[in-house]
Formats: C-alpha cells, sequence, structure tokens
C-alpha cells in the first residue's frame, strides 16, 4: 500500500514510521493516507508555543491538524452546530481516528456550574500523550476574535473543578467552518492560554477533472423537467 499509493519516498517513511509508532493496521493506514493525515498534521493557528512549554508545545501541536475532515457524517455543508455535534458523537469512533492518536473521549454539552450560573461545553477529551483535559468548541460560521472569549471561559472553569492537580493545562481547540488566519494569529497572540482554531471540511471538493465530467444542477434539473413533460405526454395519450 506504500509503495502504490505513495510516490514520494519521505512520505512513505513518514507513514510506515506512524503506522509502526501507533499500530495502524492496513485498513486504518488506507483511510489516513486517503485523508492526508500527516500533511495536516502541525498546521493548526494556536499560540501552543508561548503557552506551553517546549517538548509539550511541540507534541500539542503535532496532535492538532487544520483541516479536519468529517466526511463520514454524512452531512450538508449548511449543516449547523448541533447538527454536527450530533453526528460526530454517533459516530465517534470515525471522529476518533480523524482526530489521532492519543485522545479519549470524555463527553459532549459538559455541564460547568459557575457562581450558581451553568454552561455546557461542545466537546471535552482528554489527551492520554499530553495529559490534559482538550476542550472543542464547533463554531457553524467563520472565526470571529471573540470566539476565543468563550473558549479561554471554559479553559478556565476545566482547569478549577474538573483538571486534576497532576494533569497538565487543559487545551482548547476552536473548530469552524473558515477562518482568516491573520485574524486568528493576532486574537491568539496575547492569549496567555493554549488555544488553536482550525477549520473543518464536511465534505471534499471534487476534482477538477471529474467535476467537469459531472452534470450540473441545471442539467439535471432540464433533464428531469424534460421527464416529467414526456411523462404527463405519455399519461395524456393513455387516456386519449
Amino acid at each position: 500500500m506504500l509503495l502504490s499509493q505513495l510516490k514520494d519516498p519521505a512520505q512513505r517513511l513518514a507513514y510506515a514510521e506512524s503506522a509502526i509508532q501507533h499500530g495502524w493496521s492496513r485498513n486504518v493506514l488506507n483511510i489516513h493516507i486517503e485523508t492526508r493525515l500527516l500533511e495536516r498534521s502541525g498546521k493548526v493557528v494556536s499560540n501552543f508555543s508561548t503557552t506551553l512549554p517546549a517538548p509539550q508545545s511541540d507534541l500539542a501541536r503535532e496532535s492538532l491538524k487544520d483541516p479536519y475532515r468529517f466526511d463520514f457524517l454524512g452531512l450538508s455543508r449548511e449543516a449547523g452546530e448541533r447538527a454536527i455535534e450530533n453526528a460526530l458523537v454517533k459516530h465517534v469512533t470515525e471522529f476518533l481516528l480523524e482526530l489521532g492518536a492519543g485522545f479519549a473521549f470524555v463527553g459532549r454539552q459538559v455541564l460547568l456550574d459557575v457562581g450558581g450560573d451553568e454552561f455546557f461545553i461542545d466537546l471535552l477529551f482528554y489527551h492520554l500523550k499530553l495529559r490534559c483535559y482538550v476542550v472543542i468548541e464547533l463554531k457553524g460560521g467563520k472565526f470571529k476574535p471573540e470566539h476565543l472569549g468563550q473558549l479561554s471561559f471554559y479553559l478556565t472553569a476545566v482547569d478549577e473543578q474538573i483538571k486534576h492537580p497532576q494533569d497538565n493545562p487543559t487545551i482548547g481547540l476552536l473548530l469552524c467552518k473558515s477562518k482568516n488566519k491573520v485574524v486568528a494569529e493576532y486574537a491568539l497572540r496575547q492569549n496567555t492560554q493554549p488555544l488553536g482554531v482550525a477549520e473543518y471540511k464536511l465534505i471534499e471538493s471534487l476534482p477538477p477533472e471529474l467535476a467537469t465530467d459531472l452534470p450540473s444542477i441545471e442539467q439535471i434539473e432540464q433533464e428531469l423537467m424534460g421527464n416529467d413533460a414526456g411523462t404527463a405526454n405519455a399519461d395524456a395519450s393513455h387516456d386519449r
């Protein structure tokens, strides 16, 4: 599989080493090659280098990726945050596979009681290698700097209420439909908590060579209208 699917020797070696390190089966290796897992790893926009000590910051950066692919959900591009969250929990095994090695699912809509007010974390994970909790928040639209304020609040609450004294500081990951990388970098720069911003993709766009072979929406509609007209004429002739 490595020889047939990967032409670059450096890529072959990288995937081979990861397969050995993480104990990937042939099928899992195939999925990771098809989704270009290693090419996306370490691409998240974050402030880990300034908020975490060197060994942990490097591992945290390599543990997250950009973009995340949720093609297994079977949702349209316009799906809302709650629909995506529900589907991710339903397909949590595939979600964990996409997140990568080390992630353990803790819960969804995790309740935080802060001064008598209730707040709910979208998704909470624990990373076994980083030895810390990972809060994931979903945003159905484009990234906005104010999104990090809410995520930072959740990190503080988790550190105060859930985190064990021996755990490392909680990490936050904001998943949004799209982002301006420069805006994200500016928003993260002065934040003192470890945060990352990444995009998610529900449906991978078709390669141009394949897309040109498929009929457009207009062509399909015309064909359907033509068939409906033909059916109507046939029914009318049958009635006569």
